[in-house]
């Protein structure tokens, strides 16, 4: 029996995929469970409306993203920082500090798409990669200064 799924399955499918498997398994267990609904010529339409939905969903926030990333590509933006002997920075820049600098700029970046490839914790500039979609990534100066 073919069946579109519902919800990801382990070993079995993923959501919005059509799958063959036995009329006892699809009748008992995964329509009963609402984890698949058969495969009818409706049901198929239906599937490909939500399909080219969420794609339009997805590129509007590419599109989005791609916007925030022209206005924010090779800006600098600069921390004061106290710092010791030999010019030694006391703590170091996290990404949740500069997730709050670039939302006082206007724009919303979550701190977990800001990859750090190590500490900002010397004087000087840093090139820091953000990546707000897996098609969407660029880089950002940050300047430690005195």
């Amino acid at each position: 029996m073919k069946v579109i799924m519902l919800e990801d399955v382990r070993k079995v499918g993923k959501k919005d995929e059509i799958i063959e498997v036995s009329d006892g398994y699809a009748n008992n267990y995964l329509i009963k469970n609402k984890l698949a609904v058969p495969y009818t010529k409706r049901s198929k339409e239906v599937l490909d409306i939500q399909i080219d939905k969420k794609e339009q969903e997805e590129e509007s926030r590419v599109q989005n993203f791609n916007d925030i990333k022209s206005k924010l590509e090779n800006k600098t933006i600069t921390f004061k920082v106290k710092t010791g002997a030999g010019d030694k920075v006391f703590g170091k820049v996290s990404t949740k500090q500069i997730s709050e600098e670039i939302k006082k700029m206007g724009y919303s970046v979550d701190k977990k798409c800001i990859k750090l490839d190590n500490d900002l914790d010397v004087l000087g500039t840093h090139i820091v990669l953000i990546e707000l979609h897996k098609r969407v990534k660029f880089k950002i100066n940050i300047q430690l200064s005195k």
